[in-house]
């Protein structure tokens, strides 16, 4: 109950954005579809959710939109079949018939994968910190558990249960694949999926992608500031995981650079891994660009390009 009251006054504060009132503002040709990264999930016991107050305030401006649930933990191809059969689905029984797909994190490459075989089901791809190229960080733990040892079966049989965890808060019994997930998010399985599914890609570091390729448009956004606000539990994992990347510019995850995919809206958010979804609870760096506001302009762009 708490929590639910909190949320609300967080809503009522969130959605008094100057320039962001009106009633349409947000109202997209096609529903918002948005798709959460590792261990992630839609909502939690009903009450909180991964994108944090966003899918209400986009519904606020006349957005529809639809939270996916896929394997908190799987490998791209899996979780971007699970997405497949939950457009089918808002097809037959809502009548839609595309979609513009937001996925964070390792929702990128979900994402990514449903616009390249079935691109008659999405009107738009929007990646936000996702790691294109692969991760650093993934790169590490591949590292420190190689094939076959004991470590790597450690490794997965803790991610594989806590995401069948998640997944039951969640309200639903997903198969789960840990390896899969970290030879999808590693720099070798990046290269390899990226050569079946090159759409939106830049073709230079650090470039823009493609804005259009198979009638899909093609985003991208997130964040390079691992440490962002001391009240944020988040902060001291992912400032120590940022030490992975060296110098380059990151959010704790992912490499800035990595981020990139089709037109490029702004990959240095001042926001850590999690400030990009709004979590934890809304906690971010003073002064730093509401999460919230980002969201409700991007779909409005998407309004504006007929999307």
């Amino acid at each position: 109950m708490f929590i639910r009251w909190f949320g609300s006054i967080l809503l009522l504060i969130a959605t008094g954005i100057p320039g962001q009132v009106q009633a349409n503002y947000t109202e997209t040709q096609h529903p918002i579809v948005l798709v959460h990264g590792l261990l992630g999930f839609d909502s939690l016991l009903g009450v909180l959710d991964y994108f944090f107050l966003i899918p209400a305030n986009l519904q606020s401006g006349g957005a529809t939109v639809y939270v996916a649930n896929v394997s908190a933990s799987n490998n791209s191809v899996v979780r971007g079949e699970q997405l497949i059969a939950e457009l089918d689905t808002l097809r037959a029984l809502q009548g839609h018939q595309r979609f513009n797909l937001i996925g964070h994190s390792h929702g990128g490459p979900t994402i990514r994968y449903v616009a390249s075989v079935r691109p008659d089901l999405a009107a738009s791809v929007t990646s936000v910190g996702s790691p294109h190229t692969g991760s650093a960080v993934a790169d590490a733990i591949r590292a420190g558990a190689p094939p076959g040892s004991a470590a790597e079966s450690l490794l997965a049989g803790l991610i594989d249960g806590l995401g069948t965890f998640i997944d039951l808060l969640s309200g639903d019994v997903l198969p789960q694949d840990s390896l899969g997930a970290l030879e999808s998010l590693n720099s070798n399985g990046a290269a390899i999926f990226n050569a079946q599914h090159p759409q939106g890609l830049p073709t230079t570091r650090c470039g823009h992608g493609p804005a259009v390729v198979n009638g899909v448009r093609y985003y991208s956004f997130g964040g390079v500031w691992p440490i962002s606000n001391a009240l944020d539990p988040s902060d001291y994992f992912l400032g120590p995981a940022s030490l992975f990347f060296g110098f380059q510019a990151n959010d704790g995850l992912v490499e800035r650079c990595s981020s990139h995919l089709g037109t490029v809206v702004r990959s240095n958010y001042p926001w850590n891994h999690l400030d990009q979804v709004n979590q934890v609870i809304g906690l971010r760096g003073l002064f730093t660009p509401n999460p919230i506001s980002v969201y409700r302009a991007h779909a409005n762009r998407l309004k504006n390009a007929g999307l």
